[in-house]
């Protein structure tokens, strides 16, 4: 009996943790702003226009920014945060060091932001919406952003380092990572379409092309002319994640992985006899299923544990807690 009162009790802690979840999440919606904020939508859209059109690989990098933070703690802009004598922050991490670019975008939106509405607006939110934005500059659909995110006072630079999944993790493995998050394999399949912009440095992909079999070997060939073995100067060179189309937000990724021309382990790994290649191949084919479920996917990743209410607080400086 009693253990069978604690399995009740187990259960509706369970419950009850789902339904404070999902109330979190239902207290997004797109208009937050209206009242409080209205010229928020077009001052984050001037600043990433400004950016993108400075350096079109920054729509992706501002995206990958977005999706780091989601995937540690939640979208709470605890990967804004930098390191000071109270706090450890997420940019050091493994994988954020040497990587994660475009703080200083979301500075400058943060501080156009403070100057038409000052302490309203979240980090938080900047982020989700300058990742809307740097995905439609680049070609990419549009959508509404929920909003209404505040931001952390902490960062988990070890939850960075394990909750984000690795270039060289396999389907398994990260079918696992997002499972974890609450998002399925389609949701996996399509924000790993992100690769359709932005690049990787030759440390991500170095393995792939040097120890890979399912990958084409002129593809490897000419990876490996930027790409030494050995761990060291080559480490920082980029290629581009989609060869065909590197600034266009299409269905290109998806066209390279089913022909092996994925440039990361993981990339490929969507296409390999595992339990996602049909999705991958969907998506292949017709980009108007990839476009769709790629925002289906964007809204539930910034659904993930979002702070509200009075919970956490409006950062004056997305850099350090107020």
């Amino acid at each position: 009996m009693a253990s069978a009162v604690m399995s009740l009790r187990r259960a509706a802690a369970a419950a009850v943790a789902c339904v404070l979840a999902l109330g979190a999440a239902a207290q997004l919606t797109p208009t937050f702003y209206d009242g409080s904020c209205p010229s928020l939508q077009s001052i984050v859209r001037s600043g990433m226009a400004a950016a993108v059109q400075q350096e079109p690989r920054m729509g992706a990098s501002i995206l990958r920014l977005f999706f780091h933070d989601c995937f540690v703690q939640g979208c709470d802009a605890s990967v804004l945060l930098d390191d000071s004598p109270t706090l450890t922050g997420e940019k050091n991490a493994g994988p954020n060091a040497n990587s994660l670019r475009g703080y200083e975008v979301i500075d400058s939106i943060k501080s156009q932001v403070e100057a038409a509405c000052p302490g309203v607006v979240s980090c938080a939110d900047i982020l989700a919406l300058a990742a809307r934005d740097g995905v439609n500059l680049l070609s990419g659909p549009t959508w509404a952003v929920p909003l209404g995110r505040r931001d952390t006072r902490t960062a988990s630079q070890a939850a960075a380092n394990s909750n984000l999944p690795s270039p060289s993790s396999s389907a398994a493995a990260l079918v696992s990572a997002f499972a974890s998050k609450g998002l399925d394999s389609r949701d996996l399949v399509a924000l790993s379409g992100a690769h359709t912009v932005g690049s990787a440095r030759c440390a991500s992909f170095r393995s792939r092309v040097y120890n890979d079999s399912n990958i084409n070997a002129g593809f490897a060939a000419k990876r490996r002319q930027i790409c030494q073995p050995q761990a060291g100067a080559t480490d920082g060179n980029l290629a581009p994640l989609d060869a065909l189309s590197p600034v266009r937000f299409d269905n290109g990724y998806f066209r390279n992985v089913v022909s092996q021309f994925g440039l990361l382990h993981s990339d490929q790994e969507l296409f390999g006899g595992g339990q996602v290649d049909g999705v991958t191949a969907q998506y292949a084919r017709n980009g108007a299923a990839f476009t769709r479920d790629f925002v289906t996917a964007m809204i539930k990743m910034g659904n993930i544990s979002p702070l509200t209410g009075s919970s956490g607080e409006i950062r004056a400086n997305c850099r350090k807690p107020n």
